[in-house]
């Protein structure tokens, strides 16, 4: 198999880095005057430090965000807040508990409500832990569904900041269900989603992959029929409003073929086919973006790292890189 980059005219290239510059470039205040939400995540976690540690590396983008979170803390940023939880509330990094996780679910509902209100152009929230958010009566099986449920529309989870770009087709079911969840309407939506997202980024004519759901893409029905009888027929009729859109590619090798210019961004069609891979090269610059809600949500794509916590361990490349994605995406929706 003979892999080639596309060819592009210096017209090309020229809008691109034009609008990868518009994209990255930190927006000023006149450009958008409403401040980014930035909530603390689970306290316990290691979402406090890493935005500490963002506010004092990023001292003039400080001015335009709202750090949300315990008051103790906010007491020991340098600029203003929003408090949630009890005033008395103290973070014991590495120690997760039920109160906490219940400061982390406060700070998300603040951060939702700020954006509705016109408080806030985005949020971007710290790492919380599912289980201990169950725990304080969350209902959601994570972020993007809460935040769907909280702003309307159709969420769609993609992933952007490091080397490659992934939209999910389905995220937070189990294995055994995507393929019945696998249906036109939800493919028809990620493969819209990775259109605008890459374009977003630079790419005027996105050149989209989709993985097959099957081993080889299902070796032309040897290995599995979905691609055959359902997926590439509903890709062939999207084809014609999305021209660089491929056929169902094979998943153990799409990914590479994306590092080495191939394609713009991968539709993976279920939750570890793209994150295994997302993970194990961008695991420290990723970013988890929601797409198709009212308001932009992202957040670092790394976990509470509660082993690690209050230890000085933790990069803030990722988060750095969400308060970016959430800046440029919330300027062009």
């Amino acid at each position: 198999m003979e892999l080639r980059r596309t060819p592009r005219t210096r017209r090309d290239k020229v809008f691109f880095f034009n609008l990868l510059n518009s994209v990255f470039a930190v927006p000023s205040v006149v450009q958008n005057s409403l401040p980014l939400a930035l909530t603390c995540g689970d306290p316990a976690g290691v979402g406090p430090e890493i935005i500490v540690a963002w506010l004092r590396a990023n001292p003039v983008e400080a001015k335009n965000v709202v750090p949300i979170g315990p008051q103790r803390w906010l007491d020991s940023l340098s600029i203003a807040g929003q408090a949630v939880g009890p005033k008395d509330f103290s973070i014991e990094p590495g120690k997760p508990s039920v109160a906490g996780a219940k400061v982390a679910l406060e700070a998300l509902e603040a951060a939702a409500a700020g954006c509705k209100a016109g408080k806030f152009s985005a949020a971007v929230t710290g790492p919380v832990s599912k289980s201990w958010l169950q725990k304080a009566g969350f209902t959601f099986p994570g972020q993007t569904e809460f935040f769907a449920a909280r702003w309307g529309g159709e969420p769609t989870m993609a992933f952007a900041g490091g080397k490659l770009r992934v939209v999910l087709a389905t995220w937070h079911i189990p294995l055994m269900e995507v393929a019945r969840a696998l249906d036109e309407k939800v493919l028809v939506r990620a493969v819209t989603q990775a259109n605008h997202l890459a374009q977003t980024l630079g790419a005027k004519n996105p050149r989209i992959a989709v993985c097959g759901l099957n081993p080889h893409a299902g070796e032309e029905g040897l290995l599995g029929s979905d691609e055959r009888d359902r997926l590439n027929p509903w890709l062939d009729k999207l084809r014609g409003k999305f021209p660089g859109l491929s056929k169902c590619e094979p998943g153990d090798t799409v990914f590479w073929r994306q590092l080495r210019g191939e394609f713009d961004v991968v539709v993976a069609l279920y939750h570890d086919q793209g994150l295994a891979p997302l993970k194990t090269v961008d695991f420290e610059e990723s970013v988890n973006i929601t797409l198709g809600l009212l308001w932009v949500r992202t957040s670092p794509d790394h976990g509470t790292a509660f082993s690690i916590a209050g230890q000085g361990k933790a990069s803030w490349k990722s988060f750095a890189n969400a308060v970016t994605l959430a800046r440029s995406l919330s300027l062009v929706k």
